[in-house]
């Protein structure tokens, strides 16, 4: 981005508070974005990580966060991450706390604060189901290197990808 170097200090201003909102719509667009590749592309995240060009767990709670928001309850006056931070909450909770945020002119750190000190429990990443350990199998040599490189290309954790591409077989045999 080439900055005139005599821009006036009002207007360097008035530029970052404009780039900060496209970044903060930057995050509700991906999100909606996977939201929609997810009930129309089985393939949504490992495509969606490559055109992106994000960490899959940015994407994925872009993508939670948008699902807990419709778009009529999201509030223009407040971040994406206002939202973030009280996703986990039912929907009243979340209400109640974006309306007082909203109210307050709090800070995405304000309303994290008072959530704090409210004794609210709350958590800015989606609950994930509880893992289970994968029964040991034997591959022929070098395949496990190979899938490795295939996770790394595609951008995505080994553990996830292989998660993925068993879900995508899954999904191909029993429909």
């Amino acid at each position: 981005m080439a900055i005139p170097q005599n821009l006036p200090f009002d207007e360097w201003v008035r530029a970052g508070r404009r780039l900060s909102g496209i970044v903060d719509s930057s995050s509700w667009w991906l999100g909606d974005w996977l939201v929609h590749g997810k009930r129309h592309f089985a393939d949504r995240y490992q495509v969606a990580i490559r055109t992106a060009g994000l960490r899959y767990q940015t994407l994925r709670n872009y993508a939670w966060v948008c699902r807990r928001f419709d778009i009529e309850r999201r509030r223009a006056g407040l971040t994406f991450q206002h939202h973030a931070e009280v996703a986990s909450l039912p929907q009243d909770d979340q209400d109640r706390w974006l309306n007082a945020a909203e109210q307050g002119k709090w800070s995405t750190k304000q309303l994290r604060t008072r959530l704090q000190a409210g004794g609210v429990a709350r958590s800015a990443t989606p609950p994930g189901p509880r893992p289970v350990a994968m029964p040991r199998i034997e591959v022929a040599d070098g395949r496990l290197g190979w899938w490795r490189s295939a996770a790394d290309r595609a951008g995505v954790p080994f553990n996830m990808w292989v998660t993925l591409i068993l879900d995508r077989a899954a999904d191909d045999v029993l429909g």
